[in-house]
C-alpha cells in the first residue's frame, strides 16, 4: 500500500494525521453502530437490519471528493457516506432502525423506511426549496436493486442543463453545472437492466454522472460468477471507455481496503466528471462484508472458510488501521484508547435513542391505563376490563399498535353501556387517531401552499376569430406559450425532438428553443422517467415523454417505487414534480391500443393521473401542473389529435382543475361516468338512444387521481337514480375503482333504483385492425344496448328486450 494521499490542498503533517484520524474515527463509528444495530434486531428492538459494514473506507473517500450542491443516488449500505458529510450521527442512525416517527429525530424518512435509506431534506417547512448549493445532497434512497438509477441520470443530467441553457434562475440549483451527481450499487445489482439502461443513457448524454460499484463477490448468497460475465462489471463495460476520439466513460478500479489509492482514485474522478461532464465508473474491488448480507441469515452458510479468513484480514478497517500504523499516524496505545471511546459513544447514543422513542409512547400508555382505570370503575364489566388494563400496564416499553389495540377492545365490551368514562375513552381514541395517523400516511401528496388543490382553475377564452383547428395545434402553440413563459422547462422523449413528437404536438419547438429543451432521447423509458425524476429533485421543470401509454409498463417500477413514493418517504422534504406525458386508448393491436388504467392507478398513488378528453383540457393540465409541485401523468387521446377544436386565445395560461369532473351533456334517465377516447362513443350513442326516449347524461372524469374532490357525480345520481361507468380498460379496473369511489365513498347507492353497472372492455387486449377493436371494447352499439337493457329491467314495456 502506498504510504501518503495524495491531496490537492498543501497542508501541515499534523494537520494530515488530524484528517486521516478523524477519517477512522468515523469508520469506527460506523461499523460500530453495524454491530451493535445487528443486535438490536436480534433483540427485538428493531424490525430489520442492513448495514454497511466492509464499505467504510471506500465511502471515506467518497465523501472527500464530494462538494456542496453535488447529489448521491444510492444504495442502501452508504451510512459511513452520510456520517462523513455530516447528515447522520449515532442517534439518528439508530432512530432509523426503530423507525422513529419524528422527522426531527429521524431525518431519512421519519421511521417510514428501514435503516439504511437516506436523505438530505431539500425542502423547508413550507414545501419550499432550500438552497442546495449550501448543502450535500442525498436523494431519498429506495430498496428495489438498481432502482436509484434512473434517477440518478436525471441528476447528472440537471448539470448539463444548468451549463448550457441560459435563463434559468440557478441561485439555489448549481454552480455552472459544476455539480456530480454520484451513484452507488452493490456488484450483483449491476445485472439489474436498469443498471446498463442507465449506463449506456450517461454515456450518450455525456453527464457528471460517478457511478460506484461496492464489489463484495455476492448477491446475497449468489456468487459472482451467477451474476456477472467475467464475474467482473469494469471488465465487461471496457467498451464504454473513451478514448481521444470517441465519446464514452472513464473506468477506474481500485481495491476497497486500500485508503490513498481510494482517495487519488476518487479525487482524479471528481476532476474529470465535473469539469468535463465526462460519466465515470468506479469500479470498487475486494469488498468485505463482516455480519453478512442483512440480519435475515448468515454469511457463514454460504463462504467458505477461506473466504472468511480472507474477509477478516482485508477488513477495510483492519487495513487502514494497519496503514495508519505503519507509517507513524498513531500509535496502537492510542488507537485502542479511540476504540474504547467510540464504543461507549456508541452504546449512549443507541440508549439516548431509545430512550427518544419510547418515551411518547410510555406517556401514551399511562394516559390509556388510566382511561381503563376509569372505564373499569363505572362499568358492571369491571373485571374484563380490569385484564385488559393490566395486560397493557404490564408491557414494559410498549408500541402504538398495543395501545390502540388495548383501548379499542375495552370500548367494545361497553359498547351497550352509558357513561362518562366511557364518552371520555372514545374521545381519546378518535383524538389518538387523528394525532397518530398522519404519522404514518401524510405526505402522500403534497401538502405545500403549491398543491394542486390550490391553483385556481381558469378557463380557455375565445374569440369572434378564434378558428377551428386540428387539435394538436392547441397543444403546440399551448408548448410555446409554456417554453416561453418558463425557462426552465424542457421535454424529451422518443421523436419529441427533430420531428416534434409522432403527432406532431411539438412541431418546430426544437428549432426555436433549442436541443436540450426540446430533445429526442433512446428507446428507453425507464430512464426517460429518471431524467425527469433527478432534474426535477434539482429544480428544473421536465416534461417527460413515453411515446404511448402501452410502453408505460417499461417505467412503472420507477414510478411506483421512487417517484410516486418521494413525498411520503420523506416525509414531505424532497419533491419531484415531472410531468410524465403520453397517449393512449384506442388504436390497433395489442400494444398499441392498451387501456390499463387500473394497474396504473393502483400502483402510483403519490401521481396524479389525468385523462382529459381533448387536446384544450390536456393543455390546461399541463399549464395547471407548472404553477404546482406535484408529479403527474398525462394521458392524451391518441386518436384526438387530427379531430378539430377551437383555438384558445389565452394559450399557456388556461387551467384545466384536477379531481373536478365535467357534466357534458345533461339528461334524466341514468348517469354515465367515463373519461377520454371512450367519451365520443357515449355522446354517439346519446343521440341514438334520444331517439327512443332515452336521456341519459354524460360526466367527463377528467382525472382518476384525484377522482371528483366535490362529489359532484352523486349529485347526478340523487337525480337520474341509476348509475353506468363505461370504462376501456379490463373488467374490474378503472370501472371498480370509479365505482367504488361513487358507490361507498359518495354514498352514491342511497339513490340508487336498480344495481350500479359497468361496461367495460373484454378481459383480453384489443386484436388487430378495426374489427379488433370493435369487438374487444365498448362500442357505440354496445353502450346503446347497455343502457336499453338497464331501462328494460326498470320499465319492460316501454323498452321491450331487444334480444
Amino acid at each position: 500500500m502506498q504510504a501518503k494521499v495524495e491531496n490537492t490542498q498543501d497542508i501541515s503533517f499534523d494537520q494530515f494525521k488530524e484528517e486521516i484520524i478523524r477519517d477512522y474515527t468515523t469508520a469506527v463509528i460506523s461499523r460500530e453502530c453495524s454491530l451493535l444495530g445487528r443486535r438490536e434486531v436480534l433483540t427485538g428492538k428493531a424490525k430489520f437490519g442492513i448495514f454497511g459494514d466492509g464499505k467504510e473506507v471506500p465511502q471515506l473517500a467518497l465523501a472527500k471528493a464530494f462538494q456542496n450542491g453535488d447529489f448521491r443516488s444510492g444504495y442502501y449500505r452508504d451510512q459511513t457516506f452520510m456520517m462523513a458529510i455530516g447528515e447522520l450521527n449515532i442517534q439518528q442512525f439508530f432512530a432509523g432502525l426503530y423507525a422513529h416517527t419524528d422527522i426531527d429525530v429521524e431525518p431519512m424518512s421519519a421511521g417510514r423506511q428501514m435503516g439504511g435509506h437516506f436523505a438530505t431534506h431539500s425542502l423547508d417547512k413550507n414545501g419550499e426549496w432550500k438552497n442546495l448549493m449550501q448543502q450535500k445532497n442525498s436523494s431519498a434512497d429506495i430498496s428495489p436493486t438498481a432502482g436509484q438509477m434512473p434517477r440518478l441520470l436525471g441528476l447528472a443530467q440537471a448539470s448539463k442543463i444548468y451549463r448550457n441553457v441560459s435563463g434559468i434562475n440557478t441561485e439555489k440549483f448549481s454552480d455552472n453545472g459544476n455539480e456530480i451527481a454520484w451513484g452507488t450499487i452493490g456488484n450483483a445489482s449491476t445485472s439489474e437492466g436498469l443498471f446498463f439502461e442507465t449506463i449506456n443513457a450517461a454515456g450518450v448524454l455525456q453527464v457528471p454522472m460517478v457511478m460506484s460499484v461496492w464489489d463484495d463477490e455476492y448477491g446475497i448468497s449468489v456468487h459472482a460468477k451467477h451474476q456477472t460475465t467475467k464475474e467482473n462489471i469494469s471488465e465487461i463495460l471496457k467498451g464504454f471507455q473513451r478514448t481521444e476520439t470517441e465519446k464514452g466513460y472513464e473506468i477506474f478500479t481500485v481495491n476497497g481496503w486500500d485508503y490513498p489509492s481510494l482517495i487519488a482514485t476518487y479525487q482524479k474522478a471528481s476532476d474529470v466528471a465535473r469539469a468535463e461532464h465526462v460519466p465515470v465508473l468506479i469500479h470498487v474491488q475486494q469488498v468485505t462484508q463482516p455480519q453478512g448480507h442483512s440480519t435475515s441469515g448468515s454469511h457463514e452458510r454460504y463462504k467458505s472458510k477461506e473466504r472468511l479468513a480472507w474477509e477478516v484480514e482485508y477488513d477495510c478497517n483492519a487495513q487502514m488501521r494497519k496503514w495508519m500504523l505503519e507509517n507513524g499516524i498513531e500509535t496502537e496505545e492510542n488507537l485502542k484508547t479511540l476504540e474504547k471511546d467510540i464504543k461507549k459513544q456508541v452504546r449512549d447514543g443507541k440508549k439516548a435513542a431509545w430512550k427518544a422513542f419510547v418515551a411518547p409512547m410510555k406517556q401514551e400508555q399511562l394516559e390509556a391505563v388510566s382511561l381503563l382505570e376509569n372505564l373499569a370503575q363505572s362499568s358492571p364489566n369491571k373485571v374484563f376490563i380490569n385484564k385488559l388494563k393490566e395486560e397493557l400496564a404490564a408491557i414494559a416499553e410498549p408500541i402504538r399498535k398495543e395501545i390502540a389495540s388495548y383501548t379499542r377492545k375495552a370500548l367494545r365490551i361497553v359498547v351497550g353501556e352509558t357513561s362518562i368514562e366511557k364518552q371520555a375513552l372514545a374521545h381519546w381514541i378518535k383524538a389518538y387517531f387523528e394525532k397518530i395517523q398522519p404519522k404514518y400516511s401524510s405526505h402522500l401528496y403534497s401538502e405545500s401552499n403549491k398543491k394542486v388543490a390550490k391553483i385556481d382553475a381558469s378557463a380557455p377564452t375565445y374569440s369572434e376569430s378564434s378558428e377551428e383547428v386540428d387539435a394538436r395545434l392547441i397543444l403546440r402553440d399551448n408548448f410555446d406559450a409554456i417554453f416561453s413563459k418558463y425557462p426552465e422547462v424542457l421535454i424529451f422523449g422518443e421523436d419529441a425532438g427533430e420531428i416534434g413528437d409522432v403527432n406532431q404536438g411539438l412541431e418546430g419547438m426544437q428549432e426555436k428553443y433549442g436541443e436540450l429543451r426540446v430533445s429526442d432521447t433512446g428507446i428507453r423509458e425507464a430512464t426517460i422517467l429518471g431524467q425527469g425524476i433527478g432534474m426535477a429533485m434539482r429544480g428544473l421543470r421536465p416534461i417527460a415523454e413515453i411515446q404511448y401509454l402501452d410502453y408505460l409498463l417499461y417505467a412503472l417500477q420507477i414510478m411506483s417505487d421512487d417517484l410516486a413514493t418521494l413525498q411520503y418517504r420523506t416525509k414531505g422534504t424532497q419533491k419531484a414534480p415531472v410531468i410524465i406525458r403520453t397517449r393512449g386508448h384506442r388504436l390497433e393491436g395489442i400494444w398499441h391500443s392498451g387501456s390499463p388504467m387500473g394497474a396504473i392507478i393502483n400502483a402510483i398513488r403519490g401521481i396524479h393521473v389525468l385523462v382529459p378528453r381533448n387536446m384544450t383540457k390536456a393543455a390546461g393540465f399541463y399549464n395547471t401542473l407548472l404553477e404546482s409541485d406535484e408529479p403527474a401523468l398525462v394521458i392524451e387521446c391518441l386518436n384526438g389529435y387530427r379531430l378539430k377544436e377551437q383555438l384558445p386565445t389565452n394559450l399557456g395560461e388556461f387551467k384545466t382543475p384536477l379531481g373536478v369532473v365535467e357534466t357534458i351533456k345533461e339528461g334524466t334517465d341514468m348517469t354515465i361516468v367515463s373519461y377520454g377516447s371512450t367519451l365520443r362513443i357515449i355522446e354517439q350513442a346519446a343521440k341514438e338512444l334520444q331517439a327512443v326516449g332515452i336521456d341519459i347524461e354524460i360526466i367527463d372524469c377528467q382525472s382518476l387521481l384525484p377522482f371528483d374532490i366535490s362529489h359532484d357525480i352523486v349529485k347526478s345520481v340523487a337525480k337520474t337514480n341509476r348509475l353506468l361507468v363505461i370504462d376501456e380498460d379490463v373488467p374490474g379496473g378503472a370501472s371498480a375503482f370509479i365505482l367504488q369511489h361513487i358507490v361507498d365513498e359518495q354514498n352514491g347507492y342511497k339513490h340508487l333504483d336498480s344495481k350500479p353497472q359497468t361496461l367495460t372492455a373484454k378481459a383480453h387486449r384489443p386484436a388487430y385492425g378495426t374489427d379488433g377493436d370493435y369487438f374487444s371494447k365498448p362500442s357505440t352499439e354496445d353502450v346503446f344496448e347497455k343502457i336499453y337493457a338497464m331501462m328494460h329491467e326498470s320499465n319492460p314495456t316501454e323498452y321491450p328486450e331487444l334480444y
